[in-house]
């Protein structure tokens, strides 16, 4: 579903992706995992063309959308959700996710798009009329994560989705990203809870300054904890 072939990205003289090769296959979870500044949420961004100077391939679907504008993939069926949850202070928890239905192909059928995600969501169920601002931090992350869903991407990318957030709320979350791939959804995930990853996933990739050093099936990444303290350690 998504092959990056020798990617690489620069933040003006640095060079922090260099040659990042990764496939993803349709339906599966697959984690992006490694050492804080090792290149993961920049590869995300590449991805999603969030970032200006940037070579190689990144094939989704069977085309090639590297020089595609970050709404062309969108419409492709890319999602994304940065680590900072950016919901939009002011309005309502109905209102953020109308707004990740403005230029979805499934707009005319807002309602019944929102009645579904709240389905999914059943914390945000309760709380549509809230102001979104009002929310604990990991309600907002449900939101931003509802946000980019409620439009149906093929493949939703998740960058840190449990920082900050009470322990609580991040086993419901991940139960919801478990449930997620029984309704046809892949994940690309990155995030610093290594375990919590791996034990949802699939496969997994370690990066490490900007290049992929391994790679391997989940669980038995889960059981070789030298890999991990090697490249994964905070």
């Amino acid at each position: 579903m998504l092959t990056l072939s020798g990617l690489n990205a620069w933040y003006q003289r640095s060079h922090v992706l260099q040659g990042v090769d990764l496939d993803i296959r349709e339906g599966e979870i697959v984690s992006l995992i490694g050492r804080n500044g090792a290149g993961k949420s920049t590869t995300l961004k590449t991805i999603m063309g969030l970032i200006a100077k940037r070579s190689g391939s990144v094939r989704f679907r069977g085309e090639e959308i590297l020089s595609k504008a970050p709404h062309i993939r969108f419409h492709r069926g890319l999602g994304y959700v940065p680590e900072d949850r950016r919901v939009v202070a002011g309005l309502t928890v109905r209102e953020n996710l109308r707004l990740g239905l403005i230029a979805a192909p499934n707009r005319s059928r807002e309602a019944e798009a929102i009645d579904r995600i709240a389905e999914t969501f059943p914390r945000l169920k309760e709380r549509l009329d809230q102001i979104s601002e009002t929310l604990s931090g990991g309600e907002q992350q449900m939101l931003a994560i509802a946000r980019a869903m409620v439009s149906k991407p093929a493949l939703i990318m998740l960058d840190e989705p449990s920082e900050g957030i009470m322990p609580v709320l991040v086993d419901e979350m991940f139960e919801l990203f478990a449930g997620l791939r029984t309704q046809g959804i892949t994940i690309l995930l990155v995030e610093q809870n290594v375990e919590r990853a791996l034990k949802i996933s699939d496969r997994a990739y370690i990066m490490d300054q900007g290049v992929i050093v391994y790679s391997a099936g989940a669980s038995s990444l889960l059981a070789d904890k030298g890999i991990q303290d090697r490249y994964c350690s905070v």
